[in-house]
C-alpha cells in the first residue's frame, strides 16, 4: 500500500458475496458475461501464467455497464419516473444511458470538458441528455446536485455508491469462476468503485492465497494521493490516456476510499509512455482494442513494476478509445 496511515472514520459493511450474487442475477438481463483469455506473450515476459479478463467486450464497451444496471435495479417505480442523473468521465454515463434507455426511464449525464468528444457523442447516441459543464469532475457533479435538487433526478454516483459497487463486485464472482487458481490480480483505480466491489468479491470468496494490486496513472491519481495523506484530498486533473481514470474521490466519500485502502495490497502507478506501449501491444500482441485506462494492468507488467507470483489475472475494463488516437499510439513501434 502507499501509505500505512488510518483514518478514524467508521469502518463500512462490504457487500457480502450473497449480494454480490444477487446482484449478477438482477443484471444479467441487461449484461453479457466476458471471457478470459490467456496471454502467451505476458505469460513469457513474467514466467507465469498470464489472463486477460476482456471486460471491454461488454456491451457499452465498459464495466461499467454492471454497476449502473445494478443502480437501475434498485430504483423505486417513483424515481424510475422522475429519472436518473449521474456524473461521468464518459464510460459510466454510456453504461447509465444504456440501462436507462433499456428500462425506459430517462437520463441526464453531467461530464467535464475534458472528456473525449467520442465518449459524449456514444452517450447522446443512447438517448441520454449530455451537460458539458467546467473542466473538472467535481464541476460536474455540482451540475448533477443541482438537478437532484431543482428537478428531482435520481443520482446514480460513478463509484462511491453501495449498489453501483455491488454491481462492479459481480465481475469478481466471473474472475474466481473462470479462473479459480488465481493469485495476483490486477485491477484499475479511479474513484475505486471497480476495484471496492471486485475487491469485495474476491476476498468474500478467497479470503487467503490472493494479491489484489490496484493500477493507475501518474498523472492525477486521485486515490493513490488519498491513501497517502490517509482521507481523500484534492487532487488536480490532467489530460492523461487514461482519461476515464480522471476525476476526484470526493471530500466525502462514504465508501470506496476505506474499501479500496482496507481490501487492497498494493497500488502501482504507470507513466504515460507506459500506458502508450501497452495500447500498442494490446493491438498487436493480444488482438485487442482497448482504452488508455484499460491498458494499466499491462502496463504494470511489461514496464516490471509489478512480479506477479503464480496464475495472473489482468482486468481489461474499457475499450472506448477515439479511433484516431488508437491508430496513432499502435501506428509506431515505441508510441510516445
Amino acid at each position: 500500500m502507499p501509505t500505512q496511515t488510518k483514518t478514524a472514520q467508521q469502518p463500512i459493511a462490504h457487500p457480502g458475496v450473497d449480494a454480490i450474487r444477487a446482484a449478477q442475477r438482477a443484471i444479467g438481463v441487461v449484461i453479457r458475461p466476458t471471457p478470459v483469455v490467456r496471454s502467451d506473450t505476458l505469460s513469457t515476459q513474467c514466467g507465469v501464467p498470464v489472463y486477460l479478463k476482456l471486460e471491454h467486450h461488454q456491451i457499452t464497451g465498459s464495466f461499467k455497464l454492471r454497476g449502473a444496471a445494478h443502480a437501475m435495479s434498485r430504483l423505486s417505480d417513483d424515481q424510475r419516473a422522475r429519472g436518473v442523473v449521474g456524473a461521468s468521465t464518459g464510460n459510466h454515463g454510456r453504461g447509465l444511458a444504456y440501462a436507462a434507455k433499456t428500462a425506459g426511464v430517462r437520463c441526464v449525464i453531467c461530464m467535464s470538458a475534458l472528456v473525449p468528444e467520442n465518449k459524449v457523442a456514444a452517450i447522446r447516441a443512447l438517448g441520454a441528455e449530455v451537460r458539458i459543464t467546467g473542466r473538472s469532475q467535481d464541476e460536474a457533479q455540482a451540475e448533477v446536485e443541482m438537478l437532484v435538487r431543482n428537478a428531482g433526478l435520481s443520482m446514480v454516483p460513478p463509484f462511491d455508491h453501495a449498489d453501483v459497487i455491488t454491481g462492479q463486485g459481480t465481475i469478481g464472482l466471473e474472475m474466481l469462476e473462470q479462473l479459480p487458481d488465481v493469485q495476483t490480480v490486477l485491477v484499475q483505480v479511479s474513484g475505486g468503485g471497480l476495484m471496492s466491489g471486485v475487491a469485495a468479491a474476491l476476498r468474500a470468496t478467497r479470503p487467503s492465497g490472493l494479491r489484489i494490486v490496484g493500477v493507475s496513472m501518474e498523472r492525477g491519481a486521485a486515490m493513490h494521493a488519498a491513501l497517502r495523506a490517509g482521507r481523500p484530498v484534492p487532487v488536480k486533473e490532467l489530460p492523461t490516456l487514461a482519461d476515464s481514470l480522471g476525476g476526484g474521490i470526493g471530500q466525502d466519500n462514504r465508501h470506496t476510499f476505506a474499501m479500496v485502502r482496507d481490501l487492497i495490497d498494493d497500488l502501482i502507478l504507470v507513466s504515460e509512455d507506459e500506458i502508450a506501449r501497452a495500447v500498442h501491444h494490446a493491438y498487436w500482441q493480444e488482438k485487442q482494442i482497448i482504452e488508455g485506462a484499460g491498458a494499466v494492468g499491462i502496463a504494470a507488467l511489461q514496464s516490471g513494476k509489478l512480479q506477479p507470483s503464480g496464475p495472473t489475472l489482468v482486468l481489461l475494463s474499457g475499450g472506448n478509445i477515439d479511433m484516431a488516437l488508437h491508430h496513432r499510439l499502435i501506428s509506431t513501434p515505441h508510441p510516445m
